[in-house]
């Protein structure tokens, strides 16, 4: 494992524990306005009392809070998974498919035997991207270009720790197609609906951006800061030159820019 590796993995393990702290925030709060209802719950109706809308307030803040928290999960999981020993050599794949199914069940239990109990928490909630967009890379380990297009997701395999996804626009086939991949393969995009926890990227960073008016995603850079939250990013996309060789300046929802994967092959 490179120390990129680590340092990746590092990053996204203090993350999630900032969340968690904050989310533990976040639920004492929602207890004491709790409490305070079942004891006096004539004091909403007294005038000037504002319990049921911080109490909404706060119900939105954690379900924002753990959204995010699933995004950076699977982040960090698609790191682990793409670091652990991967499968098993051609001569036992050729094995019967009832032992074989029972080898993923045992290397996924054990894999995640390895995990904290937080994390084994966070591989729960990647449930919750069932029917969400993200981005994904549908050619195999070994093509020797990447491919990452925007699909829908209609399953996630908690043994396996595969996303079942749709592209609901495949060009070759001129409908649908469905896709078994994993972890690794799979970044989940910034809520369009919580632009406070988007990671922010800094001028010349490369990123993996949806192109626009399709749903295909290339590498670019980003070419100014965003002074807001909401802003859309400016980039730059590589191979996206003009008659005269300049690159277009083009706008992009923050919501459709993700870290360029490590290893990514234009």
């Amino acid at each position: 494992m490179s120390s990129p590796d680590i340092a990746g993995i590092l990053d996204n393990s203090k993350e999630l524990d900032r969340l968690r702290k904050e989310e533990e925030e976040v639920l004492l709060e929602i207890n004491k306005v709790h409490k305070k209802l079942q004891s006096t719950p004539e004091v909403v109706e007294k005038p000037g009392d504002n319990s049921l809308s911080r109490l909404k307030m706060l119900y939105t803040q954690a379900k924002e809070l753990s959204e995010t928290e699933v995004t950076i999960a699977t982040q960090l999981l698609g790191q682990l998974d793409a670091i652990l020993p991967t499968g098993t050599t051609g001569q036992h794949r050729r094995r019967t498919e009832g032992g074989e199914q029972k080898k993923r069940r045992m290397k996924a239990d054990s894999d995640v035997s390895r995990l904290s109990p937080s994390m084994r928490s966070h591989l729960e909630a990647l449930a919750n991207l069932k029917g969400e967009q993200v981005a994904a890379r549908v050619t195999p380990e070994d093509a020797r270009k990447d491919e990452w297009f925007v699909v829908k997701v209609i399953h996630f395999d908690k043994e396996t720790r595969e996303f079942e996804v749709l592209d609901e626009e495949d060009e070759e086939s001129g409908g649908q197609r469905k896709y078994k991949l994993p972890m690794s393969h799979i970044i989940p995009f910034p809520k369009r609906t919580d632009a406070t926890s988007v990671q922010d990227f800094p001028p010349g960073k490369h990123v993996l951006a949806v192109y626009p008016e399709t749903t295909a995603l290339y590498k670019a850079t980003v070419v100014q800061a965003r002074k807001r939250k909401t802003d859309d990013y400016v980039l730059e996309f590589d191979d996206d030159e003009e008659d005269d060789g300049s690159l277009p300046q083009r706008l992009v929802p923050f919501h459709r820019v993700v870290p360029l994967p490590e290893g990514y092959r234009p």
